[in-house]
């Protein structure tokens, strides 16, 4: 088996300097990465030997990698719109049976969908706060759902849809709102109770066999995940009270309107235990792969309640959270890439695990 690949890392990228088409979110693209990013995640996975290339995960993308015939991709395309957008890359991989980094089609479907994650985690019994969908704005307010509530679009990430008047106080905010984010994200919008406690964000690595499969194998426990120093965020110097906006979530720290973090976060043992179980089990009961960052919230009582989970957690050094736990325990940025690289490949069959520890002598 080969030992060294060529890799293509695949992403969608922002451009400050082009204008946004017509009829779009005024946050929309917010979710895609810079290049910079895409170059640090090809710097990392070029420290072990591979070669690798930057391909825009755009409509050329099937001719393109027809071109470049890669081993294996390291995924991070965000999709280009529609529905379960984040699983058209994947898809498209499985269709030209080209290998992957990370989540697979469904649930990369799945985590971008926050109403049917929620069914899914309450339906196994996890704890999420109370929810509800709305599709064309008049639809009857359930009646456990008590103001102050919460709302954003159904379908995006990275606070998209998130300001300070996602806070909802009376009916009439309610409908104004759901109505502004029906029109404008074109999809449905997600109100729930709102949740007025501590934010944590839980990062996970790996499966059952990483072991097999890992450089590092020390990182993971005897069920095969390693669970990240869990991050809290920091509210004090947000100008928008309780809310991590896409505005927030954009600057960097100590940027004023930003967001700072505690990682590792200072929590009591139990609840520490409690956030860790709920980041695992919410990443396994979507089917989730190798690596995911689970977002959760305090209710009035402290008691954890899941908000939302993502499959293609943001690898921007020393920026994305999942990149800021990891740097919490000593973990080197390098290491974080070529692991969830070599977790992919170990799935993939691209290597055995007795090569293992060759690799990592080189």
């Amino acid at each position: 088996m080969k030992k060294k690949w060529k890799i293509a890392v695949l992403g969608n990228i922002k451009n400050q300097n082009e204008p946004k088409p017509e009829g779009v979110p005024p946050d929309a693209f917010a979710d895609y990465d810079s290049i910079e990013t895409m170059d640090a995640i090809r710097a990392a996975l070029e420290t072990d030997g591979h070669s690798t290339t930057f391909i825009h995960a755009d409509r050329e993308l099937p001719y393109n990698l027809k071109k470049y015939k890669p081993d294996i991709c390291f995924n991070m395309s965000e999709g280009l719109g529609g529905d379960a957008r984040e699983a058209q890359v994947p898809a498209l991989l499985e269709m030209l049976n080209i290998p992957y980094t990370a989540s697979r089609v469904l649930a990369n479907g799945i985590s971008l969908d926050k109403t049917m994650t929620k069914r899914i985690w309450r339906d196994r019994r996890l704890p999420v706060a109370p929810f509800q969908e709305f599709n064309v704005g008049d639809e009857a307010l359930r009646a456990e759902l008590k103001f102050p509530l919460f709302v954003k679009p159904a379908r995006e990430g990275t606070g998209m849809g998130v300001d300070a008047k996602a806070i909802l106080n009376n009916e009439n905010e309610l409908r104004e709102r759901v109505a502004y984010i029906i029109n404008i994200y074109q999809q449905p919008a997600l109100v729930e109770k709102f949740l007025p406690g501590r934010e944590f964000t839980v990062g996970i690595l790996g499966r059952p066999d990483a072991k097999l499969y890992s450089r590092n194998p020390d990182w993971y426990e005897k069920d095969g995940f390693h669970r990240f120093p869990i991050l809290e965020l920091d509210t004090s110097g947000s100008t928008e009270t309780w809310i991590y906006t896409n505005e927030a979530k954009s600057k960097e720290v100590p940027e004023e309107g930003s967001l700072g973090y505690f990682c590792p976060a200072e929590v009591e043992p139990d609840l520490e235990k409690k956030l860790r179980q709920l980041a695992l089990r919410a990443h396994q009961f979507i089917y989730a792969l190798d690596i995911s960052r689970t977002d959760i919230r305090l209710d009035e009582e402290g008691n954890p309640r899941l908000i939302e989970i993502n499959t293609l957690p943001g690898l921007t050094p020393d920026y994305s959270d999942l990149c800021l736990q990891a740097k919490a325990e000593g973990i080197k940025y390098e290491d974080l890439i070529l692991d969830i690289l070599y977790l992919a490949a170990g799935r993939w069959g691209m290597i055995e695990p007795r090569e293992i520890e060759t690799i990592k002598k080189k």
